[in-house]
């Protein structure tokens, strides 16, 4: 879960808690208020009756005694208020203690409604006094209208008495409850504010401690691992595929730097076998014209191959060239390392045209038979052979130098095969007597480099049984398909 889900989901309950607990206190002071405001408004409103009804009394005796406009007025807004107040009562639901009571409390207010009517009436009559009887019997009606308001008020605060204990004891544990939840929201509110921030702070102090090493160079550190799948996590991955991406780039940077070494090694080498060039070629050219003057072709043709091979030699090492040049150049080697042991050594050739146009570094074929040449062949009398094979495959060309010479021990096998290896006192291992061949672990480390690939040579040899290098050649010239800056210098 993320933290934004996270905070969405526990802020929402903590105030749904928080209102849930005030809804719940405030519920409870509302039914108390209600319960004693239903029991006010009986209590006023028979409080009122009781006041109305004397004064209308005072009404009718004002009207008697005057007999005015004014007087007549007073009394009937009077009884309209006392008629609007027996509605009332008749609306109100007496509470079962009561409802006795308050039926006969209904009674005589319509009894002394009735009475006041007669009043009236007989005031409206020719017979003098004939009101007082009425107004006698009206008198009494209220005396008992204000008893018995009294006696309902009295039965109502005994009614609700208990009741109102109760509620105020409900009150005061749901007030008890409200103050243990808050607490308790507060507690809970407090440790997931602090589960929270352990859970961004903590992540982040982790990631601030692994960047910080990353910038000191140790680029082995490992990044934090983030058990939930949320920010922090993508956070770390990300960490962890820059730290990857800074890892290839020093790799291909320590590549670069590693083959502009053997570069500048084989141009230091060739520069040191190199002596004036141009003059030595000018000598050859002018030998190979004398010979063919003086009718020996043999000679003339060694001493053009001896000439090729030289400027071949001194070419530019950084740049690559089709494989067809290196096949070429292989062959003028060839001629010269004829001429020296004529026929105790066979060179054959299956190659096929489609895999000539690859890329390759300068100087890949010539270093390897030279190895075979000073390792496998010298010692022979005759019988040597020697196999160019250049095949075409699915997204690969393979190119195998074969020979039936005397072979390599396993130990001299792995030793050109572990290109990175650094020998102590730059020295190499000694097969009797001679170099294992620096020049050839050179080449298969600068082909490497070159295609970036770490598995593309491999080398088949037994003692006496001769051996075979088998180079695999990716069918684009290089793995990206294009030529690096370097090599197009």
């Amino acid at each position: 879960m993320n933290m934004r889900r996270m905070l969405f989901i526990v802020i929402p309950l903590l105030f749904i808690l928080n209102n849930a607990v005030s809804f719940f206190i405030f519920q409870s002071g509302r039914t108390v208020q209600q319960s004693y405001n239903t029991m006010l408004d009986r209590v006023l409103l028979y409080k009122q009756i009781d006041g109305k009804t004397r004064e209308n009394l005072r009404a009718i005796n004002g009207y008697i005694m005057d007999r005015s406009d004014s007087s007549l007025k007073t009394y009937r807004n009077q009884s309209e208020e006392l008629t609007q107040l027996q509605t009332s009562l008749s609306a109100q639901n007496a509470i079962p203690s009561t409802e006795l009571n308050v039926r006969s409390y209904r009674h005589m207010l319509d009894l002394f409604i009735s009475q006041e009517t007669s009043i009236m009436n007989a005031l409206n009559s020719q017979t003098p006094l004939a009101y007082a009887v009425s107004y006698a019997e009206a008198e009494k009606t209220a005396a008992f209208i204000q008893e018995e308001a009294y006696q309902l008020i009295d039965l109502e605060l005994s009614y609700y008495q208990p009741l109102y204990k109760k509620i105020l004891v409900q009150t005061e544990v749901m007030n008890h409850w409200g103050v243990a939840v808050f607490i308790l929201n507060t507690i809970i509110s407090v440790l997931l504010a602090y589960w929270i921030s352990l859970r961004i702070t903590r992540p982040i102090k982790e990631l601030v401690q692994t960047a910080q090493q990353i910038s000191d160079g140790n680029l082995q550190v490992i990044p934090p691992q983030m058990s939930a799948r949320n920010e922090f996590q993508v956070l770390s991955e990300a960490f962890s595929q820059m730290q990857e991406n800074l890892k290839l780039l020093i790799r291909k940077e320590k590549e670069g730097l590693e083959k502009d070494r053997l570069v500048k090694e084989l141009e230091l080498e060739v520069l040191q076998n190199q002596i004036n060039p141009h003059f030595l070629f000018n000598s050859l050219n002018v030998l190979s014209k004398l010979a063919l003057i003086e009718g020996a072709e043999k000679t003339s043709d060694l001493t053009v191959s001896m000439s090729n091979l030289l400027r071949y030699n001194l070419r530019k090492l950084d740049r690559p060239v089709p494989l067809r040049d290196e096949v070429e150049h292989a062959q003028e080697y060839f001629i010269i390392q004829q001429a020296r042991f004529r026929e105790r050594i066979k060179f054959v050739t299956e190659i096929e045209e489609a895999g000539l146009d690859v890329l390759v570094p300068v100087l890949t074929l010539q270093p390897i038979l030279e190895n075979v040449f000073v390792h496998a062949i010298e010692g022979m009398e005759e019988g040597a052979v020697i196999k160019l094979s250049i095949s075409c495959k699915a997204d690969e060309t393979w190119v195998a130098i074969m020979d039936n010479g005397v072979g390599m021990s396993e130990e001299v096998r792995k030793s050109l095969l572990d290109v990175d290896s650094e020998r102590p006192g730059g020295q190499e291992i000694q097969e009797k007597g001679q170099s294992t061949g620096l020049g050839t672990r050179n080449v298969f480390k600068r082909l490497q480099l070159f295609y970036n690939k770490q598995d593309m040579i491999s080398i088949h040899s037994e003692p006496g049984k001769g051996t075979t290098v088998l180079i695999r050649i990716p069918a684009a010239g290089k793995e990206d398909g294009h030529v690096s800056p370097t090599d197009r210098r």
